[in-house]
């Protein structure tokens, strides 16, 4: 009796770890930065891995330089908001021997400087000289963001000597946007796109005859070395994965912005809406 008992704790025991290995062997973690862009693409990444593919997704929203870490000591098996060649050229030197680069999500990314249209100035050599409209400030984003390293060198080079570049966050410098928008009031803003804000409000980009501020560039996938060969199928998917254009991935992003609005909601709302895409990421 006791053989026979110990015989179907053994089996019982097998069993549940025949069941729960893979289980756990299926998880999945993404790092990204928060900004709209890399939220809306990491939750759609996200919602096709859970709801298509059966793997669970950890979501991990870290600083720019913790996620490229991140990603090149194996602590994430990926991220889906690398901008390149510029912005984040100087996290990929750091760890290129441990990632791989699985190539463009979508193309036609730019930073820069972007103000109201109704602002009368259009280049960056223009800006010091209306620092007093300006209120002395350009409103930046978190420190950690490639974008306000440029803006620091377009500070310097521009000879800014009357403006302070402010941090903050993606969420606090369109707030200051839009409150100066409603009230009629220049305000310059560390910008880029894809980004909704291009879409509700009338904005433009202001020149940069000096090339501070980079090119046209295109946001990446980067995955850790060894991804390939210990889940063939999340890295076959996040190899195809990408949008079709810059609108698209705007798109998503301004449903993020409606009131109430849930990001994961909104990821599948998407995959549901195109469902050829979703083949195509996943080789069908």
């Amino acid at each position: 009796m006791r053989m026979k008992k110990l015989l179907t704790v053994m089996f019982t025991l097998a069993l549940c770890l025949g069941l729960t290995m893979p289980a756990m062997a299926k998880k999945v973690r993404l790092a990204y930065v928060e900004w709209d862009c890399a939220a809306t693409s990491t939750a759609v990444a996200q919602a096709v891995l859970q709801e298509k593919m059966g793997y669970e997704v950890e979501i991990l929203p870290v600083a720019a330089a913790a996620m490229w870490q991140a990603v090149g000591t194996g602590d994430v098996d990926g991220m889906v908001t690398a901008w390149l060649p510029v912005t984040h050229a100087d996290y990929l030197k750091s760890v290129e021997n441990r990632v791989e680069n699985l190539g463009p999500i979508v193309g036609g990314a730019k930073l820069g400087w972007a103000v109201p249209k109704y602002v009368t100035i259009s280049s960056l050599d223009e800006v010091n000289a209306n620092a007093d409209k300006f209120g002395g400030r350009i409103i930046g984003i978190d420190p950690g963001a490639g974008l306000m390293r440029l803006s620091e060198d377009a500070v310097k080079e521009y000879g800014m000597n009357k403006m302070e570049l402010m941090e903050g966050s993606g969420a606090t410098m369109t707030a200051a946007l839009g409150d100066a928008i409603r009230n009629n009031r220049w305000v310059v803003v560390t910008a880029w796109s894809p980004h909704w804000m291009f879409g509700k409000w009338d904005l433009k980009y202001l020149d940069d005859p000096k090339g501070v501020l980079g090119d046209e560039e295109h946001i990446a996938t980067i995955v850790r070395k060894g991804l390939k060969d210990d889940m063939p199928e999340v890295y076959a998917f996040l190899d195809r994965f990408h949008w079709e254009n810059p609108e698209q991935l705007q798109m998503v992003m301004a449903w993020n912005e409606e009131p109430g609005s849930d990001r994961y909601a909104n990821a599948k709302r998407f995959i549901d809406e195109n469902p050829e895409l979703v083949k195509q990421w996943l080789g069908q």
